[in-house]
C-alpha cells in the first residue's frame, strides 16, 4: 500500500497535467470508489469468517473444560479405584495447557506435540479396564467412557481446524487491489501534510485488518490466541 501511495505520488509528477484533471479525474475517482467498496466487501466477508473461527475453537475450549470436570467427578464418585484415571487426566490437561500456552515468554503452540500425545487414550484405557462392582459404578464406567471419547473426538477436531488456512491467492489478489487503490489515491491527492498523513493512516488501518484476519485464522498458534482460563479453572478443579 505505501509502494501503491509513492507511485500514485510518482505518477502524478511525471503524467501530463490533463491525465489528472477534468474527465480523467472524474474516471479515476470513480475507479477508486469501486475498487473502495470491493475491498471494504472483501475485507468484511474475510474478517466476519475469522471471526466465526475463532469463536467456534473458543467454544471448543470451553466445552472441553467442561467435559474434563464431569468426567473427573464421574471418575470420582466411581470410587478410590478410578484414582489413577484422575490422576493421568489431571496430568493430561496440565501437559496440553503447556503445548497450547506455552509458559515461557515469546514461545508458541507446538501443534505437532498435540498431534502426538496420547495421554487421552492412556485415560480411555484406563476407564475401560475398571471392573464395575455394581450397577452404579457400570454406569459411571460408561458414563465417563462416553465422555473420554468425546474429548478425543473434540481434541482432533481443534487439530484439524487448526490446518485450516486462509488461501495465499486471497492474500495476493487483495494485496494487488490495495496497491492499485492506493495508488490511485496517491494519484489524485494534493501533495500537502494533511493528504499524506491520510493516505498512511488508511493504510496502517488496512494493514491492521489484515492481520486480524490472518491471526482470528489461527486461533491456536497466533498472537491474538484463544483464551486459556476454562483449561486452567478444569485444571485447578481437578481431584477437589
Amino acid at each position: 500500500m505505501l509502494c501503491g501511495i509513492g507511485l500514485g505520488s510518482y505518477l502524478r509528477y511525471v503524467l501530463p497535467y490533463h491525465h489528472t484533471q477534468t474527465d480523467s479525474k472524474d474516471i479515476l475517482t470513480a475507479s477508486a470508489g469501486m475498487m473502495s467498496m470491493l475491498v471494504a466487501l472483501v475485507i468484511g466477508l474475510l474478517v466476519s469468517s475469522a471471526k466465526d473461527a475463532y469463536d467456534v475453537t473458543n467454544a471448543g475450549i470451553t466445552s472441553a473444560g467442561a467435559k474434563i470436570l464431569t468426567l473427573d467427578y464421574y471418575l470420582s464418585d466411581y470410587g478410590p479405584e478410578a484414582e489413577r484415571a484422575r490422576e493421568l487426566l489431571r496430568q493430561a490437561v496440565a501437559s496440553g495447557i503447556e503445548r497450547v500456552w506455552p509458559s515461557g515468554s515469546g514461545q508458541r503452540a507446538i501443534l505437532a506435540k498435540l498431534e502426538a500425545a496420547t495421554s487421552m487414550k492412556d485415560i480411555f484405557n484406563e476407564i475401560r479396564e475398571l471392573s464395575p462392582k455394581n450397577d452404579a459404578q457400570k454406569y459411571l464406567q460408561t458414563q465417563a467412557l462416553h465422555l473420554s471419547a468425546d474429548m478425543m473426538q473434540s481434541r482432533w477436531m481443534l487439530i484439524e481446524q487448526s490446518q485450516i488456512n486462509l488461501p495465499k491467492i486471497f492474500l495476493v489478489v487483495l494485496t494487488f487491489w490495495l496497491t492499485v487503490l492506493f495508488a490511485q489515491f496517491g494519484l489524485l491527492a494534493p501533495q500537502n501534510l494533511t493528504a499524506i498523513s491520510a493516505l498512511l493512516i488508511s493504510a496502517i488501518s488496512m494493514s491492521g485488518a489484515i492481520f486480524l484476519i490472518l491471526e482470528l485464522n489461527q486461533p491456536l498458534q497466533g498472537t491474538i490466541k484463544v483464551s486459556s482460563a476454562p483449561m486452567q479453572k478444569a485444571l485447578e478443579l481437578i481431584g477437589k
